[in-house]
């Protein structure tokens, strides 16, 4: 609901569940279904959700991170994942990590990845990955939040403006799926250099 009461519209996520965990763990036994070629296509779950948003913003940078510790940040400036506040004036964001994205999940019409597995969405990499720190920054306020093991661990945290807006995923995958194939940066490269939307650097810390 938003901040007068009323329900949001359940158009990619149903604002009012509360965390599937049912959903979550069906995609936890699932690594290889969810996960096809490893780690590559998860971070293509995240680039997927810059690119729609450069789309609808006329254009925008995202940038792919990979770790020493085998952990990937997916960055964007675009304008934050949706929050709505609640009738005590608390922030809510969109549930994008704890729930089904309506349009992919296991829609026989999915989109294709670049990698030409179905996209499903962001559920799916918070439900494979150790932890994720969820960083949205917005007009209307800048929050984190943290979670492991597919279930948030923090509530919204506020963290200081800075000007900008975006988001912000950064995340470990689970060895099963660090199994399936590690990230490969030439791969990213050439599965994202086709996006007519989005300007995007991928590169390595050592």
């Amino acid at each position: 609901m938003d901040q007068t009461g009323t329900p949001r519209p359940s158009i990619t996520h149903d604002w009012a569940s509360e965390v599937d965990i049912a959903h979550l763990e069906h995609i936890r036994r699932n690594p290889e279904l969810f996960a096809p070629g490893g780690v590559g296509h998860l971070i293509l779950e995240v680039f997927a959700y810059a690119d729609e948003e450069a789309e609808a913003n006329n254009g925008g940078r995202c940038s792919i991170t990979l770790h020493a510790d085998s952990s990937i940040s997916v960055s964007d400036n675009g304008r934050g994942t949706a929050t709505v506040f609640d009738g005590h004036g608390q922030p809510v964001k969109k549930p994008v990590m704890v729930s089904k994205d309506l349009r992919f999940f296991d829609t026989p019409d999915a989109a294709s990845l670049p990698d030409g597995n179905p996209r499903r969405g962001m559920s799916v990499v918070a439900a494979l990955s150790e932890w994720l720190v969820h960083t949205n920054r917005r007009v209307n306020g800048s929050w984190l939040q943290r979670y492991e093991n597919a279930l948030p661990t923090t509530e919204l945290v506020p963290v200081a403006g800075d000007g900008t807006t975006g988001t912000s995923v950064h995340f470990r995958p689970i060895e099963a799926v660090r199994r399936l194939g590690e990230a490969d940066v030439d791969d990213l490269r050439r599965w994202t250099m086709s996006s007519p939307h989005l300007s995007v650097d991928v590169s390595l810390t050592s």
